[in-house]
């Protein structure tokens, strides 16, 4: 059985804890707001992009780019996947790791098993899990080069983006998947897996009918030039948006994990400190017992 002092700093111990996750929960969750907001702001440049595209495949005009073309035969895959490179996560690399073995799974069924699959994770947490996974599978391989991380932004995400892209229209690759956490609000976030390249002209055809406003445009100097322009710029926003989703999905998350052990931490010190009283009563009484059967014996 502990004795008082034991359970006493125990109890220190736990209070300790209880102040260190609150604190760590309130500095995630000023950092989840501040990538909110650089997700609010990146959103009128892709809004913009889209209305571009939007107007130029609502036309008449004949526009087509390489960006846009499926390749007959899928031999050689790349799998963009965002993590972390802090924990106090919870389970959320973890989640992100089940979603990419489910997506490697889903492209060898459809390009078959002697499909060449390139892993390019982004953040430190993320490139120890798959780690282990290439070294096992010879159709596994590790992209090399990578200069990003989870909190990167601006040109160091711009020059990323634009190598997959360089490397697509070369024929390194055929087909580039990007894999992040979606983030929705602080308490819901989702796994998303887009195709990043070829890019689909199905998919822009819909965007584009649904924000097409029926006016007339004028194309200068011509639409396919116009078109060839915007592609790489609905690329860019498409990865920068997918950085700054995995930014707050991942400061959600820690929230999470922390309010959670900052609820568990309570909830130990409540039974310690209970389990602290019924001692010293038992200690109190024990020490009255002795008192008065001491002046019994007198």
């Amino acid at each position: 059985m502990a004795t008082l002092r034991e359970l006493k700093g125990r109890i220190g111990s736990v209070a300790s804890s209880e102040k260190i996750t609150g604190a760590m929960k309130m500095i995630s969750s000023a950092k989840m707001h501040k990538a909110e907001g650089i997700l609010h702001r990146l959103q009128p440049f892709r809004q913009c992009v889209q209305t571009v595209i939007a107007g130029l495949l609502s036309s008449d005009a004949a526009v087509s780019s390489p960006l846009t073309a499926a390749r007959p035969a899928v031999r050689r895959a790349a799998v963009i996947v965002l993590g972390s490179d802090d924990g106090l996560c919870g389970a959320y690399n973890i989640n992100i790791f089940k979603g990419l073995l489910a997506t490697i799974a889903d492209i060898r069924k459809e390009a078959g098993d002697d499909v060449e699959i390139e892993l390019a994770p982004v953040g430190k947490k993320m490139l120890r899990a798959v780690e282990p996974i290439v070294a096992r599978d010879p159709k596994l391989s590790l992209a090399e080069g990578i200069s990003v991380n989870s909190k990167s932004e601006g040109d160091a995400v711009k020059e990323f983006a634009r190598g997959f892209e360089n490397r697509f229209l070369a024929g390194e690759l055929d087909r580039v998947y990007l894999q992040y956490m979606h983030f929705f609000s602080a308490g819901r976030q989702r796994l998303a897996t887009d195709t990043f390249l070829p890019l689909s002209q199905e998919a822009l055809a819909g965007e584009a009918q649904a924000m097409a406003t029926g006016r007339p445009y004028l194309f200068e100097p011509d639409a396919a030039t116009i078109f060839a322009t915007v592609l790489p710029m609905y690329l860019l926003s498409m990865m920068q948006e997918a950085f700054a989703q995995n930014r707050a999905s991942e400061q959600a998350a820690r929230v999470m994990a922390m309010q959670s052990a900052n609820d568990n931490a309570q909830k130990l010190l409540e039974q310690l400190q209970l389990e602290y009283n019924k001692l010293r009563q038992a200690s109190i009484t024990t020490e009255l017992l002795d008192i008065v059967g001491g002046q019994a014996r007198d």
